[in-house]
């Protein structure tokens, strides 16, 4: 059992990594293959993309995890989320191809595109959590691999100068034989299912989605709109520099994920709230050590391995490593805090999302009308360290109060 177990473990972890490095990947071979101005407009359509994944995990990926019950109805569940995301994704992104299409632009172009693919990767995306839910993680990470070994190869072969509307195309569409494959694999763990499946549920009051959709509506998403807004109504080319700056940063993502899933079940295990503070803080300064030894490696690249990594964006995204290295370093501090408090107060960390998101925004805002493109970069550094700073002010509180009793 024990052996199993580690085994569902190593393939989550594996997961994990493989789906990262496809998005560092995608990013990359679209940063080469593009011009400066090109790389910016597909940014922003990969930033609206970032949103709308972020919103079907908590609201379809996020409740799913937390069904219980027996096999016959987790497998109904699962399949009925497949379906609303196919069903939802369809329509949504036919309204955002209707809406954008006749308007000239690379940005308009790219998220026209992004509406005729969307149904194929959010639908994708569901089937991950599908398989995590059915305790099959080898099959998300068999169809996470196919994704990977397709979509590299094909963005790569594009020509340079590719527009972001065909780089967007590209990208999603060399997802198709992963969702075919997640597809078959579900239907096989689920035969029969889909006879008693309602993807109605979905809209029940009282799903659990609703309230995740909000947590990431005031946790992640805000910021994101900011980046989104910034690209749309002011430079864009400060997008591409921020995305190419946080992709650089791609690995730190995956141990920002692992130390979320991980975590909290890893601090319950420790006996008092003060070793648990102890290892939380020795894991988020850890980090913070890696983020700054990445940022310190990265500006020492010479010019011409960087271009070789992300083409013309490479020049505007090299001034922004040490404000991004910076970021990243507060962003470990605030994620191990976080997950502390999840431990020993799980409802102090909504306000504190809500609060420091819009200080997150209204820094950033600020940073790019004083400073530029660099500016934005280091608005969003002291976001993250605001935030950081209150989570573990919130966690002193918490840890004299338990003194005191």
């Amino acid at each position: 059992m024990s052996s199993r177990r580690n085994a569902a473990v190593a393939a989550s972890v594996a997961d994990q990594g493989v789906a990262a490095l496809t998005n560092i990947a995608v990013v990359v071979c679209a940063a080469r293959q593009s011009t400066a101005g090109d790389f910016a407009s597909f940014a922003v359509v990969y930033t609206v993309f970032a949103l709308l994944l972020g919103f079907t995990g908590a609201y379809v990926g996020q409740a799913l995890v937390l069904r219980q019950g027996s096999e016959p109805e987790l497998h109904r569940h699962c399949v009925a989320s497949g379906a609303f995301t196919a069903y939802a994704s369809t329509l949504l992104g036919a309204a955002l191809t209707a809406v954008t299409f006749a308007i000239p632009g690379g940005i308009p172009e790219g998220l026209a595109a992004l509406g005729l693919v969307l149904p194929i990767v959010l639908t994708q995306d569901t089937a991950r959590y599908a398989f995590a839910v059915l305790r099959r993680p080898h099959l998300a990470l068999a169809a996470d691999s196919l994704r990977c070994a397709v979509a590299i190869p094909v963005l790569a072969l594009q020509p340079y100068g590719t527009g972001p509307g065909r780089m967007v195309l590209a990208w999603g569409l060399s997802a198709i034989p992963a969702v075919l494959l997640s597809v078959l694999l579900l239907a096989r763990l689920t035969r029969g299912a889909a006879r008693g499946a309602r993807a109605r549920w979905l809209l029940d009051s009282g799903h659990l989605g609703r309230r995740f959709a909000v947590e990431f509506g005031v946790g992640n998403a805000a910021s994101q709109l900011a980046i989104v807004g910034l690209g749309v109504f002011g430079n864009h080319l400060a997008v591409g520099a921020l995305r190419g700056a946080t992709t650089l940063f791609g690995p730190m993502n995956v141990l920002f994920n692992a130390a979320t899933g991980f975590g909290p079940p890893l601090l319950s295990r420790i006996r008092t709230p003060h070793r648990q503070a102890r290892a939380a803080g020795l894991a988020g300064g850890g980090l913070a050590a890696l983020a700054a030894l990445t940022a310190t490696a990265l500006a020492l690249l010479p010019t011409g391995l960087g271009r070789e990594l992300l083409g013309d964006t490479w020049e505007s995204a090299a001034r922004l490593l040490p404000a991004t290295g910076s970021q990243y370093a507060a962003m470990a501090l605030g994620t191990c805090g976080l997950l502390l408090l999840r431990v020993l107060v799980p409802r102090a960390t909504l306000p504190i999302q809500v609060v420091f998101s819009a200080v997150s925004v209204a820094s950033l805002m600020v940073g790019y009308m004083v400073g530029g493109i660099p500016g934005a970069a280091w608005g969003l550094c002291v976001g993250s360290a605001a935030k950081a700073g209150a989570v573990w002010l919130r966690v002193g509180l918490e840890l004299r109060t338990v003194v005191r009793h």
